[in-house]
């Protein structure tokens, strides 16, 4: 008997980045707008959601690598979005913050993001679009 690979309309890897690709169009063009990258909004959106973070704790609620983080961090700080400073417990760590510019490119933005995820949910309807962010985090927190 031979075995076949799904075909790639019923490969979850393939239907995860085609939705992605989806998703992000839209978003891209919005932060094209405010020269930031998307990997750079995520960022902002964590440390303005999370408060005082460290960068390890942002890559990981990020989706992203250290080493790529590092790079971001240091374009954020030049366009004065975000601030270093050392951890006042072990002052080998460093705490990043949002500045008042990085707060401002997302309330200035709030609207148009808004739109956006309401566009989706009308689309999708408000249940399967809850559905979907329900079994997508269930996925996120199984070990395969």
């Amino acid at each position: 008997m031979k075995k076949s690979m799904p075909t790639t309309n019923r490969s979850l890897p393939i239907a995860l980045l085609r939705a992605r690709e989806r998703v992000m169009g839209p978003i891209r063009a919005l932060l094209s707008d405010v020269d930031l990258t998307e990997q750079q909004w995520r960022v902002l959106r964590v440390v303005q959601e999370s408060g005082a973070i460290d960068p390890t704790q942002i890559a990981e609620q990020a989706c992203l690598l250290l080493p790529s983080l590092t790079r971001i961090l240091q374009k954020l700080e030049d366009k004065q979005m975000i601030s270093r400073a050392r951890d006042q417990v072990d002052r080998r760590k460093q705490v990043i913050t949002i500045t008042a510019d990085g707060e401002a490119v997302i309330l200035d933005n709030l609207e148009a993001s808004l739109a956006l995820v309401a566009e989706t949910r009308a689309k999708m309807g408000e249940e399967r679009y809850e559905a979907l962010l329900d079994l997508l985090n269930e996925l996120d927190r199984i070990d395969l």
